[in-house]
């Protein structure tokens, strides 16, 4: 019982009457407080208000629906105190760590059990705070001397430094398009022209081995029908409207 010196007000509840006031005054002398006295039968017709003891011991201890109203009769870190119980202390801990009580030890040489209630009150809440921390941190803010800041020269390959073609940039001076007026001068006319011409010696070029329609697969590497699909000979290529729809 030393360990519940300093003890204000405890609880004793009792199974036999034999030498019952030896026993609260052994209590009494070891907590230093007052101590009252209530018979096990008649805890449930009691009506002690709540966290009114700082300890509560019980002899003989074999309750099993008792332990939550010992919680609410317990002040905040009260204890809990069985010795002389009845039963196996496993089935008894875990009755006692059921009804809320927390700590819960037990000293087989002595045959006790000690357990203690948590320290706040029973039922009591506490407001909870969802709020965001915020941080006064500008993360926006760049430092020359922390960051080191990249050339932007170094992002250009040699290709995007070369100029354009101006000869693919000729536009007429009187449309304002690439298209040449009816009297041009400039030689876009000639220019377009050729580029035409060009175009339709591709689309009119002739087989020189006789197997360009047959497919990729008998074609030469100067094949003007290269990529097209196989065709019938003497057939003009064209794409079927749904080969230009997407699967998708």
């Amino acid at each position: 019982m030393e360990q519940f010196k300093g003890l204000q007000k405890s609880l004793y509840i009792w199974t036999d009457s034999g030498e019952l006031d030896k026993r609260v005054q052994t209590l009494k002398t070891a907590t230093g407080g007052d101590v009252a006295v209530e018979n096990v039968h008649r805890l449930s017709f009691s009506s002690y208000a709540n966290s009114s003891f700082d300890l509560i011991v019980i002899e003989c201890a074999q309750l099993t629906d008792s332990y939550v109203k010992l919680l609410h009769m317990l002040k905040p870190s009260g204890k809990l105190h069985l010795f002389a119980y009845i039963g196996p202390a496993a089935s008894l801990l875990q009755e006692i760590k059921l009804s809320g009580f927390i700590n819960c030890t037990e000293d087989a040489d002595a045959q006790t059990l000690t357990a203690q209630k948590p320290g706040y009150e029973t039922g009591s809440s506490a407001r909870l705070s969802f709020a965001k921390k915020t941080s006064n941190v500008n993360v926006w803010k760049i430092s020359g001397d922390d960051e080191e800041l990249i050339d932007e020269e170094d992002l250009l390959d040699d290709e995007d430094k070369q100029k354009p073609d101006p000869a693919g940039l000729k536009v007429c001076s009187t449309t304002g398009k690439r298209k040449a007026c009816k009297n041009c001068s400039c030689g876009l006319a000639d220019e377009l022209e050729s580029e035409k011409s060009a175009k339709a010696a591709t689309e009119n070029a002739k087989s020189s081995c006789g197997n360009c329609y047959l497919g990729d697969a008998f074609r030469c590497s100067t094949c003007p029908y290269l990529g097209m699909p196989a065709f019938k000979p003497g057939e003009k290529v064209q794409l079927a409207d749904n080969l230009l729809k997407s699967d998708i």
